[in-house]
């Protein structure tokens, strides 16, 4: 079945823009708190994964933290 249909992807190179990014997080230019709705301990990883899967509670990022 010919459709016509014309699929493009492409990747980007993440690492390159890391440092960057970091720096202006750091110094406050860039605030990406806007993507961030949940924060939980690391333990509670799979409770995490599963609210960002079921899109529970407005999830739109969990942040998991080794350290709480």
């Amino acid at each position: 079945m010919n459709k016509g249909l014309t699929i493009k992807t492409g990747q980007t190179h993440v690492h390159r823009y890391v440092p960057e990014l970091l720096q202006r997080t750091r110094s406050g230019e860039i605030d990406p708190s806007f993507v961030v709705t949940h924060r939980l301990p690391l333990s509670r990883a799979a409770e995490g994964y599963d609210m960002f899967k079921n899109k529970r509670d407005g999830c739109i990022t969990v942040v998991l933290d080794p350290v709480a």
